[in-house]
């Protein structure tokens, strides 16, 4: 009775439009009150779960994506992009999906990588007469990379609820996040193969000695920024937070004296902007791991498990309904709300699969940056819709072809062959 209800609670409220944070707080507050809990041992619960160094990383992520995003320190990497592939026909679609997944390595936000790479990328393609509906559907299916391409935010809150290495979950989305890209860009080549695209009249030039040298100086002190963070992070010098740090301070200097794309005004803009997000980010998860050890008391995996066997108990049937149910909420609510409820439900389910976590963690990064723009909720698809002023229905098409043809296969090579997953965490760590 009490889950049936909470699961009412929870899409009620999403779908009227509830903040996720008070959806949350009111699916708590029911279980709490209906199951008879006395909230004042569930409030220490929830901070001495939070009083983790581990979550510091969170903020400090998303505040190195808002100084990344004032800094400009995009633009020259994705000028490299275009001239790495300009004779190719429909360049930027490449430059778009990689340019994605190079913000998203720095970033580690799928929200982040759509505001800063499409306010920066769809004015160039609109200019080169790239079909509105399809620039804007690859910007949208390509900011979700960041959660794949390490380090992410996600994976970083999915590896402290399953008690997970950090490392271990970074490693192993890398294959399934390269798997994405190469589909994404031959698809998008595809849709393009008929189309009169224009390229950068300074790259239909042959291109001289002193441009690539102009271009590759330009670009060297923000190509720094992934190799300082990342080298970091996997030479073992650094912790996934101390990485953090370090981003939030490259990004400064870099956008403020190299760049200059940082004024007064907007790193305040950026620090305001970032800690109204990071504070909502942290009630939001005080709140829910209350609710989680609500869960624990009231068995929600094993009846979630209960209910999946009532229907098969065959463990590639029962992994299918857990796709399917993953995709549902990436669809009803954003990335980091989505590994937050779905984790502590599901792991425990998975595990009595017999599925590896770290396995799992590809599983779930998959699946959820899928449901972020898959119709008919897809905050991700009507968050470009406003940034790149596209109406969703035109960029109806082109998503679902990007989703059948690129999201889907590789959710299926990351479920059905688990060593895609496990193949790096096992190299390096063993």
């Amino acid at each position: 009775m009490i889950v049936l209800g909470t699961v009412c609670v929870l899409i009620v409220l999403l779908m009227i439009g509830v903040p996720i944070v008070f959806t949350f707080g009111a699916a708590t507050l029911f279980i709490a009150l209906v199951g008879d809990y006395n909230m004042a041992t569930l409030l220490p619960a929830g901070y001495n779960r939070m009083n983790n160094m581990v979550l510091v990383a969170v903020p400090l992520f998303i505040y190195s994506g808002a100084l990344i995003q004032k800094g400009k320190i995009a633009e020259p990497l994705i000028g490299m992009a275009e001239m790495m592939f300009k004779k190719v026909h429909g360049s930027l679609a490449i430059v778009a999906v990689v340019g994605s997944a190079a913000f998203g390595s720095i970033s580690g936000s799928a929200a982040a990588t759509l505001s800063c790479m499409g306010s920066i990328l769809l004015p160039k393609m609109y200019k080169d007469r790239y079909p509105r509906a399809i620039a804007n559907a690859l910007v949208v299916n390509a900011s979700p990379l960041g959660l794949l391409i390490p380090p992410s935010a996600d994976l970083i809150l999915f590896a402290w609820i399953a008690q997970q290495s950090v490392l271990a979950c970074f490693l192993a989305t890398v294959i399934p996040g390269f798997i994405l890209m190469t589909l994404l860009v031959l698809v998008s080549l595809f849709l393009l193969r008929n189309k009169e695209v224009a390229t950068d009249p300074e790259l239909e030039k042959p291109l001289t000695l002193d441009f690539v040298a102009k271009r590759v100086k330009f670009a060297s002190p923000a190509m720094t920024m992934p190799i300082i963070v990342l080298g970091g992070i996997y030479g073992g010098f650094v912790t996934p937070t101390e990485a953090a740090g370090m981003s939030v301070l490259v990004a400064v200097i870099l956008g403020r004296f190299v760049y200059k794309g940082i004024d007064r005004n907007n790193f305040i803009e950026a620090s305001l902007e970032s800690s109204v997000t990071s504070g909502v980010f942290m009630v939001m998860l005080f709140v829910v791991m209350i609710m989680s050890r609500l869960f624990v008391f009231e068995d929600f995996s094993q009846i979630t498990l209960d209910f999946l066997y009532s229907i098969s108990d065959n463990k590639w049937v029962v992994l299918f309904m857990v796709n399917i149910l993953m995709i549902i909420i990436g669809m009803l609510m954003d990335d980091a709300s989505g590994i937050l409820i779905s984790t502590p439900i599901l792991i425990p389910v998975v595990m009595e699969l017999g599925i590896s976590p770290i396995h799992f963690a590809a599983i779930q990064g998959v699946n959820l940056g899928m449901g972020t723009i898959t119709p008919p909720t897809a905050p991700l698809l009507y968050l470009g819709a406003r940034v790149g002023k596209t109406p969703v229905p035109e960029m109806l098409k082109p998503t679902l072809i990007y989703i059948l043809f690129a999201w889907i296969p590789t959710l299926i090579l990351t479920t059905v062959f688990p060593q895609i997953s496990l193949f790096l965490p096992a190299f390096f760590l063993g």
